[in-house]
């Protein structure tokens, strides 16, 4: 049939990644925790670890309903799990990347003042680190793996059914 190839295919599996996709929006960088108990998986780390990346590859590509969560100067300070995320701790992954990646990085987005400078890099993932070790959250490490990567070793780890298949 001819416009089959532009077609949805299966609308079910299409639906269920917009579903996803919507989620991710919804639940992007903290700005709503309320729905965390339909989340999947719900991936934490400083700022520029590829959490938000992530999530959405997990959600167009397999429908896995993925939130993120930054860690904050106070959190990072108090070297504590934020209290909303402790009721979630099974579906908590931790982003970390190589210090000299993270300030290339973020020196691309803001090139002056303390958030790219290499002091505050080392800190910030030092002291993530540090709070998923005392957590228990199981850690990957961004800085040679693509988004592709990043996401098949969640999901191998956290066992999450892959809803849709790419």
């Amino acid at each position: 049939t001819m416009g089959k190839a532009h077609g949805l295919g299966d609308a079910r599996k299409y639906d269920r990644r917009i579903e996803a996709t919507n989620f991710v929006m919804d639940n992007d960088d903290g700005a709503r925790i309320r729905d965390y108990d339909r989340a999947d998986i719900i991936l934490i780390g400083v700022s520029r670890t590829g959490k938000t990346p992530t999530c959405l590859y997990l959600a167009l590509s397999y429908g896995v309903f993925a939130a993120n969560y930054p860690l904050s100067e106070d959190q990072l300070e108090s070297r504590a799990l934020p209290t909303i995320l402790e009721k979630h701790r099974t579906k908590l992954y931790g982003l970390t990347i190589e210090p000299n990646r993270l300030q290339q990085i973020r020196k691309e987005r803001r090139a002056l003042g303390q958030y790219s400078s290499m002091q505050q890099v080392r800190y910030e993932l030092r002291e993530a680190g540090k709070i998923f070790k005392k957590c228990g959250v199981p850690v990957i490490d961004t800085t040679e793996f693509s988004i592709e990567e990043i996401s098949s070793r969640i999901l191998n780890r956290a066992g999450v059914e892959r809803r849709v298949r790419p």
